[in-house]
């Protein structure tokens, strides 16, 4: 017994094939109308716990300053002190050399991975 599938493939491949259609004359292009400016979408508001001023360790507070700042700006005036003093290492970037003040806020270490620092630094803030 057939089944729906075979009868209707059977079907098309006994229709004959039709011509191709002429192709229809193209239309005139409509101009388009003028876009409306877009809204401008509201700056995006950093997380309550990101701004909260955090006052650093007095090992912290020799390279940054003791004033209370943002984990954010923590971060941001320690890569000041790093490019002004050229401690990031020449041969590779990731690297930072320590040194007399950064060495406490480092562990001792003299040498420190960029992605370390964040969590060096988190235990000179409270």
């Amino acid at each position: 017994m057939a089944t729906k599938k075979t009868v209707k493939k059977a079907a098309k491949k006994a229709a004959p094939k039709k011509a191709a259609k002429k192709a229809a004359p193209k239309k005139a292009a409509k101009k388009a109308a003028p876009k409306k400016a877009a809204k401008k979408k509201s700056a995006r508001k950093p997380s309550a716990a990101f701004m909260k001023p955090l006052t650093p360790s007095a090992d912290l507070a020799a390279v940054i300053g003791s004033k209370g700042l943002p984990r954010t700006e923590v971060v941001k005036k320690l890569w000041d002190y790093i490019k002004a003093n050229k401690l990031q290492d020449s041969k590779n970037k990731r690297m930072i050399n320590a040194d007399a003040k950064l060495k406490p806020v480092f562990g001792g270490k003299g040498q420190v991975s960029m992605f370390d620092m964040a969590k060096l630094i988190s235990k000179h803030l409270k």
